[in-house]
């Protein structure tokens, strides 16, 4: 009966030995561990012993001491390599057997951290258009006093001053539009991301010739609905910055992989969407440095000496236009920017 009811749950159960060994586990608990019933029972599971070996050593404490314990945000690396993170509890049941409950955590985190990320954008974009107003307004005035100036200057050689109140008042300007993002209405019309992705990979080959690309596109990607110019910005200056980074930081063969992928019942920030199109764009380069990851999207955050800190800040607007947003994982040698964009039309 209490059998029955544990395998319906959705938690992952193992009850474990005096040794650690397996004696059961839930069809749950074999789906979050890549494991199979018949072939780890009876064995010690390599994966519970967490990256550092301190899953180990609470599981022992457990039995040792007859005490349950719990352990929040844990990693596990599974046999295939690849890390999960849990939330485990370890209760003892007798002096012989141990229970472990098991709930993942991976996909709570990331939930929570877009969620974070779209509010932080949202905040960014307020002060931004609050920026604009205080800094645009006076630059007018400024404008249009240096042209009044300009015609009652006796000296027509005076005239180049004042040219360059002008000119400066217009690139300021511009420097804040540009902060704010793109500023046309999104067209709502059927695109294919492809498209969008080898018109990107043709304008880098134009300009960077050292740079050698791959490609790993999922044929199966239906068409988005979204603004195909846009877009192409979005990932342009996604790619661009990494280019540009391998090449300042000297990366001896630099590379840029386009990946695209379909995520099915995807969660985006708090909004669940049936079908998601992933466009990742992974270079070999020095990774993004660790001070500035948690503010990379914000206007005139860099990590290049040259960078003008907006590119990436424009391209998460653009993303942010579609419904969608940018995810990004680095360390040295790898790093990775992932665009998720939902299929549907947004409303």
């Amino acid at each position: 009966m209490y059998q029955r009811l544990l395998e319906h749950l959705t938690t992952a159960v193992l009850l474990l030995d005096e040794r650690l060994h397996v004696r059961w586990l839930n069809p749950a608990a074999e789906a979050l561990l890549a494991a199979s019933r018949p072939r780890v029972v009876g064995q010690w599971l390599e994966c519970l012993n967490g990256e550092d070996g301190s899953v180990r050593q609470v599981l022992h404490k457990a039995m040792q001491e007859f005490h349950p314990y719990t352990q929040r945000e844990a990693a596990l690396v599974l046999a295939a390599g690849d890390v999960i993170t849990v939330d485990f509890t370890a209760t003892p049941i007798t002096s012989r057997e141990l229970l472990l409950e098991i709930e993942p955590r991976d996909r709570l985190l990331r939930i929570s951290r877009e969620e974070a990320l779209i509010a932080r954008q949202e905040t960014v974009k307020v002060l931004m258009r609050g920026l604009a107003h205080e800094v645009k307004n006076p630059l007018g005035g400024i404008r249009g006093a240096a042209q009044l100036l300009e015609r009652d200057l006796p000296d027509p050689q005076l005239t180049e001053f004042t040219r360059i109140i002008v000119e400066e008042a217009d690139r300021l300007r511009d420097l804040v539009d540009r902060m704010l993002g793109p500023n046309t209405l999104v067209r709502h019309e059927p695109l294919n991301v492809h498209k969008v992705l080898e018109r990107v990979r043709a304008l880098l080959e134009v300009e960077h010739h050292r740079l050698s690309f791959e490609r790993d596109y999922d044929p199966s990607v239906p068409d988005l609905v979204g603004d195909e110019a846009q877009l192409i910005q979005a990932v342009l200056n996604i790619a661009r910055n990494a280019v540009q980074a391998m090449e300042e930081f000297g990366t001896p063969e630099p590379r840029l992989l386009l990946r695209t992928r379909v995520r099915r019942q995807f969660t985006l920030g708090a909004e669940r969407h049936r079908l998601v199109c992933e466009v990742a764009v992974i270079d070999n380069g020095p990774g993004i440095p660790e001070h500035i990851r948690e503010t990379l999207f914000f206007p005139m955050v860099s990590g290049r000496a040259e960078g003008s800190g907006l590119g990436l800040s424009i391209a998460q607007s653009i993303l942010h236009q579609h419904q969608g947003l940018i995810e990004c994982d680095s360390h040295p040698g790898i790093t990775e920017f992932r665009l998720l964009i939902p299929f549907e039309a947004p409303q």
